[in-house]
């Protein structure tokens, strides 16, 4: 296979296993059961309601393990500050691909690298202890909702 055929071969699916929104800026994230993801607003009921490259935030569940390893303590969801936390596929990977979430349709805009909350968060090392591990920021191609338990997988292009 060449490269390009490699870039494009994901066939896991991963799984949403956690959600939260804030409802407003510096507040603190809520975990929800489902969401409805539109374009005019990412995530309704999150404050960052803006149209544009951060819409929606993931992290793999994978990573969050590996924080906890490199802290030696169980990390909690909420404290990472993202939307969405998933398994079972490799969120770096669908850089360049429009993916599925739920019945929504979302494209990678990029990585999402830890602010200096991380270290408030999670203690002495939690900043450093993020970088590489903090996940994509999205944007909204297709409306639809999100529910703990529902499929991420990615949008086989049209030939």
């Amino acid at each position: 296979m060449t490269i390009k055929e490699l870039i494009n071969n994901i066939p896991q699916v991963g799984k949403v296993e956690f959600i939260s929104i804030r409802p407003e800026k510096r507040a603190d994230p809520v975990e929800v059961r489902s969401v409805v993801i539109n374009k005019e607003n990412g995530l309704e009921g999150d404050h960052y309601s803006k149209v544009g490259t951060r819409m929606v935030t993931l992290i793999q569940q994978e990573h969050l393990d590996a924080v906890a390893s490199i802290l030696k303590k169980p990390i909690d969801p909420l404290l990472t500050r993202r939307n969405i936390v998933v398994s079972g596929i490799n969120l770096i990977s669908l850089k360049d691909h429009q993916f599925q979430i739920g019945s929504a349709i979302l494209e990678t805009t990029g990585e999402c690298v830890p602010c200096s909350r991380m270290e408030q968060n999670f203690g002495e090392g939690g900043y450093n202890a993020m970088r590489g591990h903090g996940g994509i920021t999205c944007k909204v191609i297709g409306e639809g909702a999100c529910s703990v338990g529902d499929d991420v997988k990615l949008v086989e292009k049209k030939a």
